[in-house]
């Protein structure tokens, strides 16, 4: 019997326990709010209500966990299951997963970048998970780094915006940004659960960076509305962190996924993404 237990169990952590569940894994899943266990428990995933503060409360799930999946972003004060919970190093696991970003990357002004490229944040919280990064494959534990790019799927792409007249096509020229499709972020973990390779870090987006404003003309056209209105990124409303995005540009590349793990796409590009939305949400 295998057992995951999800630190920080969100959006992709969900998407890849639906699958672990119908081949009978355990999931155990990791939240600070208590009101979400019960929606856990509905999806079939055992809660572990977790406050860092008490970290030992994480001992009876961990020496049942066969593989660790976590999903939890750091802070200025460093990765907080480390912190809290120093013995989970000594964990005896096959496989563990650390869900990172491309943003540890910086902006290289659209040049591309891969796994051996250096690592030079811009952000504090980007800088944040260079060091997550380096404390987890410090740990001792069998730990896959996934740097993961822009992440979009059912219940988070466009579509709600665009029917709300809420969306705006923001133009800055030459701004491109690297995406992936969570099935296909599933797909990424299952191959590397099925092939381990500690210490390996992988870069998980698709195969065309795009700018966002040609993903939202391309998915108001499959919703028949017209394209949303264009604003001058200079000249646009929106908070530090929507802006902060646009102050960096970087095309990732996904050859390690595809040659060490053998991973296929199901969604190479945002145009295929789109319609495989569509189709889920019927």
């Amino acid at each position: 019997m295998k057992t995951l237990l999800s630190l920080g169990h969100g959006y992709c952590a969900a998407a890849l326990a639906r699958g672990l569940l119908a081949e009978g894994w355990t999931v155990i899943g990791t939240t600070r709010d208590a009101a979400k266990a019960t929606a856990f428990e509905a999806m079939g995933v055992e809660p572990l209500v977790w406050d860092p503060a008490r970290g030992a409360d994480l001992a009876p799930a961990l020496a049942r966990a066969t593989h660790i999946l976590h999903s939890a972003s750091p802070d200025e004060a460093g990765d907080p299951f480390l912190n809290a919970w120093p013995g989970i190093r000594e964990a005896q696991v096959e496989w563990m997963g650390y869900l990172s970003t491309t943003g540890v990357y910086g902006d290289t002004r659209g040049a591309w970048v891969d796994e051996t490229s250096p690592v030079l944040p811009a952000r504090a919280r980007s800088g944040e998970r260079v060091r997550a990064e380096r404390d987890w494959l410090a740990s001792g534990l069998p730990v896959q780094v996934f740097r993961l790019a822009g992440i979009y799927g059912p219940g988070r792409g466009p579509f709600e915006k665009i029917r709300n007249g809420s969306a705006r096509r923001i133009l800055k020229e030459g701004q491109v940004f690297s995406r992936i499709h969570v099935d296909d972020i599933v797909q990424v973990l299952g191959a590397s659960i099925a092939a381990p390779r500690p210490g390996r870090v992988y870069n998980v987006c698709d195969d065309l960076p795009s700018s966002a404003a040609e993903v939202l003309s391309f998915a108001a056209g499959l919703l028949g509305l017209p394209e949303p209105p264009a604003v001058e990124f200079a000249e646009a409303r929106m908070g530090p962190l929507a802006r902060s995005f646009y102050e960096e540009c970087r095309r990732v590349r996904n050859t390690r996924i595809r040659e060490e793990l053998g991973v296929q796409l199901l969604y190479p590009d945002y145009r295929a993404g789109l319609r495989g939305i569509l189709a889920a949400e019927g």
